[in-house]
């Protein structure tokens, strides 16, 4: 849980900016359990400019062909600070610190020929030039059977080490996967290497089924999706994702449904495009899924109605401890999910309108499918009981709307 700058500061979040949402998340999201505070692309590049890359990107570097804060954007970096005076005042708040990082070797570090830390390689010895991120200009891919490139890769999360990074979120990983899986497993040892624990996030999906085994193993948490906005057909095209990867979700392991565009977004332009009842079908997706829940939107903005949405305990109870977490089969434009809590003999119980009719929908759940009877149900949306019913859960649901039951056996 947490939140990462890219939906609403893309590559241009300054040090002043990041430091007053990492407070209001300390205030307002902490007590909830978001304490994860990422800072997004392209942190070294001066001139970022928003959702599109500089052609010729300059990112300021270290004599070792690593990457550093761009001084003009975050003033505390210089003087080979780095990121550890924010690291510190983020921590000093409660939080952890995480960074986004690009897979690869910088290719102005290439075209300068710059010694790799800690032996005689240079980066050109270990670039792969032929390895480039369809979308972003920054980087090369690194040849992973080329002597020194295991070291580079260990001298970067060093660096990341030295400043008390808690989170990479690692970028152009997941696709074409088996291509850059050498590098999946580098960036791991690096991470061992370094004497600090960091969680592994690889980005952007969408991560090949196939891979779940490997990527389990080699990352904590990892993209099902390319970047996720607030559109409609983009959060059901989530649903059938999560269903795939749900075999593949264990404690530590997390299949990841991107960030939660809520709130304030792109820059400051505008607001969520999502409705109420959408607002809520994606939280209850995410939490009953157990997908990690990272804020995007300024909290420099954030309304009463999104921190009400992110900040229920008892939906927030699901994502965090809840196993047995399994879709059930789609009938007529209904998803349905179950769960059961880690403690107590409470059921969950999600259903979705997924239906792009205009129409309100009767859903019904039969409990013999969960091996009951008779339940007392709880809304866990509104926090209040319902009632206690016998054989089936029955409801109606608008366009795009869903509900959350905690259901108790009697």
């Amino acid at each position: 849980m947490g939140w990462n700058s890219w939906n609403s500061f893309a590559t241009t979040i300054t040090e002043e900016q990041a430091i007053a949402n990492a407070e209001i998340m300390a205030r307002e999201l902490l007590p909830f359990g978001y304490d994860i505070f990422t800072i997004d692309i392209q942190w070294y590049e001066g001139a970022a400019k928003g959702y599109d890359y500089n052609t010729k990107p300059i990112p300021t570097l270290d004599e070792h062909a690593r990457l550093l804060p761009a001084p003009n954007r975050f003033p505390s970096s210089v003087k080979g600070a780095g990121f550890k005076p924010i690291a510190d005042k983020v921590h000093a708040l409660g939080l952890k610190f995480g960074v986004h990082l690009m897979r690869g070797i910088p290719r102005l570090a290439v075209e300068r020929n710059l010694p790799i830390l800690g032996g005689k390689w240079k980066a050109r010895d270990i670039a792969n030039t032929a390895s480039i991120c369809p979308w972003n200009p920054d980087m090369y891919g690194v040849d992973m059977s080329k002597p020194g490139a295991q070291e580079y890769y260990n001298s970067v999360f060093a660096l990341l080490a030295s400043w008390d990074i808690d989170f990479v979120k690692m970028d152009d990983m997941s696709r074409p996967y088996d291509a850059n899986a050498p590098e999946i497993e580098a960036a791991q040892r690096a991470i061992q290497a370094s004497g600090r624990p960091m969680i592994l996030s690889l980005s952007p999906g969408e991560t090949p089924l196939a891979s779940g085994e490997h990527v389990r193993r080699f990352a904590q948490m990892w993209r099902i999706s390319d970047d996720f906005w607030d559109e409609w057909p983009q959060l059901k095209a989530q649903f059938t994702r999560l269903d795939n990867w749900s075999m593949f979700r264990q404690p530590g392991r997390w299949p990841d449904a991107d960030m939660l565009p809520l709130g304030r977004l792109q820059m400051g332009k505008r607001d969520c495009n999502f409705t109420a009842d959408e607002q809520r079908t994606l939280m209850t997706l995410w939490s009953i899924a157990r997908s990690p829940l990272i804020m995007g939107g300024d909290l420099r903005h954030l309304d009463p109605a999104t921190l009400a949405l992110l900040t229920n305990r008892e939906v927030l109870a699901v994502n965090q401890a809840s196993r047995d977490n399994k879709p059930a089969a789609l009938i007529e434009e209904v998803r349905t999910w179950t769960a059961r809590a880690e403690q107590g003999e409470m059921r969950y119980l999600a259903m979705f309108n997924v239906s792009d009719k205009a129409e309100t929908k009767a859903v019904h759940f039969d409990l013999s499918r969960l091996g009951l009877k008779s339940v007392k149900v709880r809304d866990l949306w509104a926090q209040r009981d319902i009632g206690t019913v016998r054989d089936r859960v029955s409801a109606t649901l608008a366009p795009h709307a869903c509900l959350l039951y905690g259901l108790t056996p009697v």
